[in-house]
């Protein structure tokens, strides 16, 4: 779509407005951009690249700025990536040294933080814990059960159910005894699909007690831990492309409070392969105009479970962050496969 001087030039202006946050102009790109063009060439190549939306011009000043559509063309065509040296990457090791999971979830949204003096975003694993290895029934009172479930990965979880009728205790063992034949093993999705057919065999009084019981079980495992981790939120408050923009900030922070679009975004992310960069509202998800999200995908033993990204202004320094970004997958992938 652009010729190589037009290409060079969007470069160098979006590189420097990357560097310093103010409008370039002609004057800069000429010294900047290493071409023997005169002002008035670069004024013209300029206003194409303006008219192509991928530049624009600030009121208040006759430089121009790059349009999330300007930054997109440099983030897929003109980028340079700086990989992180041997050094850079040892330090991140020792900081993600395999441990328990969730610290290094915790680790790795910190980490990224810290390296990018944005907010670090990681996706918690989606691991088969929907899944059970065994339930039991304790009556407690009358219409009162206790519900035991023992997930695939041994975490024990427990609910009070209360049913119409009351129950003996032969019955709730009958109940747990069925429940751990027919069903152990399966998430408790599949337990849904299956039992629509089966516990046509059992009484109606026994069937409520099972859908109960995989309503309250759901509800159990999906609370066992938060669906991400985010660190340095409050580092946004300091960006200054944003600070100033009360109305940016706070779409952002109810977007991290209501959690549904973030989730949305990182699980499109973890279908992808490598490093994603959804640039201002370029995604439904979050339409947040003024931030870019970076993100890479994990895996666990070969299986990718999650992602981790980086929530910044468009205004950042994509060559460094994606990197970060990617580095930070790999090793996460490394430590948590080896726990």
């Amino acid at each position: 779509m652009l010729d190589q001087r037009a290409q060079l030039l969007l470069k160098t202006l979006v590189e420097r407005y990357i560097s310093d946050g103010q409008p370039v102009g002609s004057r800069t790109l000429s010294k900047q951009s290493g071409l023997d063009l005169s002002p008035a060439t670069i004024r013209n190549v300029m206003a194409d690249l303006e008219e192509m939306g991928f530049i624009a011009s600030p009121h208040t000043s006759a430089g121009r700025i790059p349009t999330p559509r300007g930054y997109r063309v440099f983030v897929d065509t003109l980028l340079t990536v700086q990989p992180l040296d041997a050094l850079q990457v040892h330090r991140l090791e020792n900081q993600l040294h395999p441990s328990d999971p969730q610290k290094l979830i915790t680790s790795a949204s910190k980490l990224l933080s810290d390296l990018t003096t944005f907010a670090g975003i990681v996706m918690t694993p989606k691991r088969r814990s929907d899944a059970f290895r065994h339930i039991e029934f304790l009556r407690l009172s009358d219409k009162r059960i206790l519900l035991i479930l023992v997930s695939a990965d041994e975490n024990v979880q427990n609910r009070i159910i209360f049913t119409d009728r009351d129950f003996s205790a032969s019955e709730l063992v009958e109940a747990g005894n069925f429940f751990n034949q027919h069903y152990a093993g399966c998430t408790l999705e599949e337990v849904r699909h299956k039992m629509q057919a089966e516990l046509q065999k059992l009484h109606r009084d026994m069937s409520t007690l099972m859908t109960a019981a995989v309503e309250a079980g759901g509800e159990a495992l999906s609370e066992r831990a938060e669906d991400y981790v985010l660190s340095g939120e409050r580092n946004l408050l300091h960006v200054d492309d944003v600070s100033s923009n009360m109305v940016s900030l706070r779409k952002l922070f109810d977007a991290f409070e209501q959690k549904t679009g973030l989730l949305q975004l990182l699980d499109v992310s973890q279908r992808a392969q490598g490093v994603q960069i959804f640039i201002g509202g370029e995604s439904s998800q979050v339409p947040l105009d003024e931030f870019s999200i970076v993100t890479a995908p994990y895996e666990v033993d070969g299986r990718i479970v999650g992602t981790v990204g980086v929530i910044g202004p468009t205004r950042m320094a994509y060559e460094r962050v994606i990197p970060i970004v990617d580095i930070t997958a790999k090793l996460l992938s490394s430590a948590l496969s080896y726990h």
